[in-house]
C-alpha cells in the first residue's frame, strides 16, 4: 500500500494547475473582473451566478451556499474521491510524477479509481467486439440506421456477445475482482454466481461530463432477447442516471458557447443529430427529463442572463405530447429560453436524417417553436372551441400557461395570440390571465412540488417572514465594518466605483445575514446591466431579507458633505477589501511556514503570491 504524498508533491501539483480548466470542466465560467471569473454554482441551485473561481490564488467560493477550497476540494467534493486520488488525478492531468514518504508508488484500488477502470476496460472490450462476425446484427442495426464505422467510433459504440461470461471473464483476467464487477454495475448476480449483464446487444458508453465511462445502454437486437428493448447500467457508486446526459461530454464545449442546448430522446437520435452538424444534442439516459438533469445542463450553458435557448424534440405520437408536458412543468428552472421542435410526420431526429438527410434535422432545431405557444396549443386541442363551453373551458385552462410565463413583456403578446385561437374579446382573455396570476397554486398544479424535491431556495422564498433589523446585529467590529460597507454599497454605488463593488462582494463575510445582502449585490453586478439599485437587490434576495436591504440603504452615514462622503464610502469599503486581502495573506504565510525552504517551486509561488497579495493591499490604500 502507497503511503502518504509528499506535502511538496501536493503543494506543487496545485501550484501547476489552473483551477479554472477543473472547475470549467462542470460549471460554465464568465469573467468576473482581473483575476476572477463566476458561474453557476455546482453544489446547490440557483438562478443567478454566485460561485466564484480565483484562479491567481487556486480558491473558489460560493456566495451562496457557502462551498470553497482549492481544486483538490473541488475534485472531492464533485467527484466523490478521496484526496489522495484527487492529488493523483490532477498528478496525472500534467504529466507530474508523484513521490510518496515510503518511497511507494500510486494505488491503484481507490474504490471510484477502480470502478472507472472496469467500465473503460469494458468499453474497449466492446468496441473491439462490434468487429466480430458475431456483430454482425449490431452493424447491421446501425448501417440501417444511417451509422457506418466511422459514426460507431466516434461515439465508443460496442457489442456485448451473446454470452454468460465473456465480459466478465475478460476483466478478470485483467485483475479486476468479482466484487468490483458487481459493484460497476456489468455483471448481475444469481443461483449460479455473477454473469455478464450486457448479452447480445449494441451497447453505448455512457460519460460523465469529463468524459469518463460510467455506465452503458444496451440495445436488444435478437428476437430470442426477452429483455426491455433498452437495458442500462443500474445505480451504481458512480452512475446516477437522473444526473447523467449521454452526449454531454461531447457536447458542452458547443453549448456553452452557443449557448443553446437540444434534447432528444435516444442515444440514435444524438448520434443523428452531431453528425448532422447539431453538435449541442444530448440525452437523458433511460429516464424521463428532471430536476437533476436542468442542474447539470444549467452550470454548463452558463445559465443565468436569460439569452440561451433550450430545445426539445420530441415524437409526435401521444407519448411525445406528455414528453413535452412533462418538460413544460420544469421549464421555469430554466432562465434560457425554452423551445420545442417536433419533426413532420412524427419523425425523431435518427429517422429523419435517414429520410431527409442532415440538412432537415438542422432545419427542425432551427424552426422550433417557443413551448409556452406549443403547450397552448396542446391545451386547446383537448376542447371543442365551437361551443361556448368549449371555449369558456379551454380559457380557464390555458389562461395559467400565459400567466407562468417569465418575461413579462412577452405575457401580452401571448395573451393576444390565446384571444385570436379562442376567438374570444381580448379584455376577457386578459381577466383571466391576471385572475390566474393572482390564484394560488392547487396541489397538482404546475410548479408544485414535494417538499424533499423542492430546493433550499424554494423552501427560504416560502419560509414566514423573519424581522430583521440592522440594530440586533451583533456590535462587534468586524460585524460594524460589513454593515457599514453594505451601506455605502447600496446608498452610494457610483462614488465606490465598480472595481471596488466587485472586489468587495468577493470578500468573506462572518454575519450570514449581511452575507445574503452581500450575494445580492453580487447577483445585480452579474447581470448584463450591472448598476447596483436599492430594488434590484431587493428582487435578488430572498423575501425574509427585503427589509434588512431597505434599513440599509436608508440608515445614515456618518459623513455628509459630498467630497467627505465620497472619501468615506471608498474607505470603508476599501477597509473590508483590505480584511479579505489580510485573511488570504494569513493563510498563505500559513501555507510557506509549513513548506519545506528545499523545495524552491512551491516557496517561490506561495512567496510570489504573498507579493501579489501585498501589492494589492499597497494599491488599495494608494487610492
Amino acid at each position: 500500500m502507497a503511503g502518504r504524498i509528499r506535502q511538496s508533491d501536493v503543494d506543487e501539483v496545485k501550484a501547476r494547475t489552473n483551477i479554472a480548466d477543473i472547475v470549467g470542466e462542470h460549471v460554465s465560467l464568465k469573467s468576473a473582473g482581473v483575476g476572477s471569473m463566476k458561474g453557476l454554482c455546482p453544489f446547490h441551485d440557483e438562478r443567478s451566478p454566485s460561485f466564484h473561481v480565483r484562479p491567481g490564488l487556486g480558491y473558489y467560493h460560493c456566495f451562496g451556499c457557502g462551498e470553497s477550497g482549492d481544486a483538490y476540494t473541488f475534485l472531492q467534493r464533485m467527484d466523490h474521491v478521496s484526496f489522495t486520488e484527487a492529488v493523483e488525478r490532477l498528478a496525472g492531468r500534467i504529466g507530474f510524477e508523484l513521490h510518496y514518504e515510503d518511497g511507494g508508488q500510486a494505488s491503484d484500488h481507490g474504490n471510484r479509481a477502480r470502478l472507472l477502470a472496469a467500465n473503460q476496460a469494458a468499453a474497449e472490450f466492446f468496441v473491439e467486439r462490434l468487429g466480430s462476425p458475431e456483430a454482425e446484427v449490431g452493424r447491421r442495426f446501425l448501417g440501417e440506421r444511417g451509422f457506418d464505422a466511422e459514426a460507431a467510433r466516434r461515439f465508443g459504440v460496442g457489442f456485448a456477445p451473446k454470452s454468460w461470461d465473456a465480459l466478465t471473464g475478460h476483466l478478470k483476467a485483467r485483475g479486476f475482482t468479482t466484487d468490483e464487477l458487481a459493484a460497476s454495475g456489468l455483471v448481475s448476480q444469481g443461483d449460479r454466481g455473477v454473469y455478464d449483464r450486457f448479452r447480445g446487444r449494441l451497447v453505448w458508453p455512457i460519460r460523465d461530463v469529463t468524459g469518463q465511462t460510467v455506465g452503458f445502454g444496451a440495445r436488444r437486437l435478437l428476437d430470442d432477447d426477452k429483455g426491455p428493448k433498452y437495458l442500462n447500467t443500474p445505480e451504481t457508486a458512480i452512475y446516477h442516471k437522473s444526473q447523467v446526459l449521454y452526449g454531454l461530454d461531447l457536447a458542452k464545449r458547443d453549448i456553452a458557447k452557443t449557448h443553446r442546448v437540444v434534447v432528444v430522446e435516444g442515444y440514435t437520435d444524438v448520434m443523428a443529430c452531431h453528425l448532422a452538424g447539431v453538435t449541442t444534442a444530448i440525452a437523458t439516459c433511460g429516464t424521463s427529463f428532471g430536476v437533476d438533469h436542468i442542474k447539470v445542463l444549467r452550470r454548463v450553458l452558463g445559465d443565468d442572463s436569460g439569452v440561451g435557448e433550450v430545445v426539445f424534440t420530441f415524437d409526435g405520437d401521444a407519448a411525445g405530447q406528455q414528453a413535452a408536458m412533462r418538460a413544460f412543468g420544469e421549464e421555469q428552472r430554466f432562465a434560457a429560453q425554452t423551445f420545442v421542435a417536433v419533426a413532420p410526420d412524427g419523425l425523431d431526429p435518427c429517422d429523419l436524417r435517414l429520410a431527409r438527410g442532415d440538412a432537415a434535422v438542422r432545419t427542425l432545431i432551427d424552426s422550433r417553436t417557443p413551448l409556452f405557444d406549443f403547450v397552448i396549443r396542446h391545451t386547446l386541442a383537448r376542447y371543442d372551441l365551437e361551443t361556448v363551453e368549449g371555449r369558456v373551458a379551454a380559457l380557464r385552462a390555458a389562461a395559467p400557461v400565459v400567466a407562468e410565463i417569465r418575461d413579462p413583456a412577452m405575457r401580452p403578446g401571448y395573451t393576444r395570440e390565446l384571444a385570436r385561437m379562442l376567438g374570444v374579446e381580448l379584455g376577457e382573455v386578459t381577466r383571466a390571465v391576471r385572475s390566474a396570476s393572482s390564484r394560488p397554486k392547487q396541489a397538482g398544479e404546475r410548479g408544485t412540488q414535494s417538499a424533499a424535491s423542492r430546493t433550499e431556495a424554494d423552501q427560504a422564498a416560502d419560509a414566514p417572514e423573519r424581522p430583521f433589523s440592522i440594530t440586533q446585529l451583533p456590535g462587534d467590529p468586524a460585524t460594524r465594518l460589513e454593515r457599514d460597507a453594505l451601506q455605502a454599497m447600496l446608498q452610494y454605488p457610483d462614488a465606490v466605483g465598480d472595481e471596488l463593488l466587485r472586489h468587495a462582494v468577493d470578500s468573506r463575510f462572518g454575519n450570514p445575514s449581511l452575507a445574503v445582502i452581500r450575494d445580492g449585490i453580487a447577483s445585480v453586478l452579474a447581470a448584463p446591466d450591472p448598476a447596483v439599485r436599492v430594488d434590484r437587490v431587493i428582487a435578488e434576495v430572498p423575501a425574509p431579507f427585503a427589509g434588512l436591504v431597505q434599513q440599509l440603504a436608508v440608515a445614515p452615514v456618518p459623513q455628509r458633505v459630498e467630497g467627505e462622503l465620497s472619501a468615506y464610502v471608498q474607505a470603508v469599503v476599501s477597509a473590508l477589501v483590505d480584511r479579505e486581502l489580510l485573511r488570504q495573506k494569513s493563510e498563505l504565510l500559513g501555507r510557506l511556514q509549513r513548506t519545506d525552504r528545499t523545495d524552491l517551486a512551491a516557496y517561490g509561488a506561495l512567496q510570489r503570491a504573498l507579493v501579489e497579495i501585498e501589492a494589492e493591499r499597497r494599491s488599495l490604500r494608494a487610492d
